[in-house]
């Protein structure tokens, strides 16, 4: 799971350069912008669920 975390970060993080280097199409940095952030928020719930923690506190 780590690892395709990786690649989704990555392939994220290329789409968001390419859309700024050629300034071309909108829709790369948009794309790359949510895949990043799905890669982020796969980061931590999967985090959360190695560490047993919830969010919850009684």
């Amino acid at each position: 799971m780590r690892a395709m975390l990786w690649v989704v970060g990555v392939i994220a993080g290329a789409l968001i350069l390419l859309g700024l280097l050629f300034e071309a199409n909108r829709w790369l940095l948009i794309i790359g912008a949510f895949a990043l952030l799905a890669a982020a928020v796969l980061a931590a719930v999967k985090a959360r669920q190695a560490t047993g923690g919830s969010l919850r506190r009684h």
